[in-house]
């Protein structure tokens, strides 16, 4: 292999062409090993590491760096990070808990993967030419080549775009790889042709479980087991659902405060609009014509001095012989209940001299006459 990009020769004495980018991709990770010689004891990388023991090689042991982490991807595990519920507000006292991001990686932001074309036609030439490629993956895939089973699946998909394991399959890679958001994609089609295979939910749990999306982690893992029960997806449920059953029961407290706070300001309007109604309608017992006094006079019987107040100005009205004698008279009655009459009545009582307005209206006249003959008075 050609340290700087270039030619080299193959066993067949054959000139190998490499690409500059792939080789400087293989100096950066060269370095990285030097630096930190634990990162050859990832799982994924076991197939490299494997190959350097059969060549002499001695890869040392994890615990003589113990500075480095389970993967150059994954958050610190050491910390707890604050995660805020999706509905929670800062004026919330519940607004933060603490989950446990122990396994989470930082997102995916690669371009989308191809997704083929679904208006192909699929004819059983191009059925049989991308199962050649689904088998190329494969055996890419178990040599650890994990860009080449990406390649051959990809090329799979395009020749056949409406099998849903074919998406399956490259999700489960993506996952691998730890770029979770692309394995959501395949995982999201692979669905959408066939939501009754367990396989697109086991991937997509898994993508989820490493964005730490714990609630999506947890329903995916839990179709999947129901549609086809596995061991290593079954594991996985049960290390996410303490977590996701911790975002779901705060978000349930919070709900409930927030129910509890509208019910209390719904309370507290329903009690001011009662006041308010109760103000209003006592000011409008006030402005109406004799609300306050007894049968409409104003004052009320405790106003009658021995005479109505405002009264004894009025032509031939002097004191009065007898309350029981006026209330018992229904055409006195009756008058006190007409609004117009109750109204010039109070006018007069304010001030005597009004009574020249209403000279010409022949129902307030005709109810002074009334009080007049009462009070023993001509008017």
């Amino acid at each position: 292999m050609c340290g700087g990009g270039g030619e080299g020769v193959g066993a067949n004495n054959r000139p190998v062409i490499m690409d500059p980018q792939k080789v400087r991709d293989l100096t950066a990770f060269v370095q990285l090993c030097k630096g930190n010689p634990a990162v050859l004891h990832l799982p994924e990388l076991r197939f490299f590491r494997e190959w350097l023991e059969s060549m002499g090689a001695s890869i040392p042991h994890p615990a003589e760096h113990p500075e480095f982490p389970t993967s150059p991807k994954k958050a610190d595990t050491e910390e707890k990070t604050p995660t805020t519920s999706p509905e929670a507000s800062p004026e919330s006292e519940e607004s933060e808990m603490e989950i446990d991001n122990e396994g989470v990686i930082e997102p995916d932001t690669e371009e989308p993967q191809e997704m083929g074309d679904e208006n192909l036609e699929v004819t059983e030439e191009l059925m049989d030419q991308a199962n050649e490629k689904k088998m190329e993956a494969i055996d890419a895939l178990g040599e650890g080549n994990f860009e080449k089973a990406i390649e051959h699946f990809t090329e799979a998909i395009k020749l056949n775009p409406r099998l849903a394991v074919l998406y399956a399959k490259r999700a489960s890679v993506y996952v691998k790889m730890q770029r979770p958001n692309a394995a959501v994609r395949d995982c999201d089609k692979a669905i959408s042709i066939n939501p009754d295979s367990a396989q697109p939910y086991k991937w997509r749990g898994k993508a989820h479980r490493l964005l730490g999306h714990w609630e999506e982690a947890a329903r995916d893992l839990a179709t999947a087991c129901k549609l086809d029960y596995d061991d290593e997806t079954s594991a996985m449920l049960k290390e996410v659902q303490p977590r996701a059953q911790k975002i779901i029961e705060h978000r349930r407290k919070y709900e409930r405060k927030r129910e509890e706070k509208a019910i209390r300001e719904r309370m507290e309007r329903a009690k001011k609009a009662k006041e308010e109604h109760e103000k209003a309608r006592k000011e409008e017992e006030a402005r109406r014509p004799g609300a306050a006094g007894f049968g409409g006079f104003p004052g009320g019987p405790g106003g009658f001095p021995g005479g109505m107040p405002g009264m004894g100005g009025m032509p031939g009205m002097g004191g009065m012989p007898g309350l029981n004698d006026l209330l018992g008279d229904p055409e006195v009655l009756a008058a006190m209940q007409d609004p117009e009459i109750m109204a010039a009545f109070q006018d007069v009582a304010q001030n005597p001299a009004n009574i020249s307005k209403y000279q010409n209206n022949p129902k307030v006249m005709n109810f002074v006459g009334k009080l007049s003959s009462k009070f023993g008075a001509k008017p």
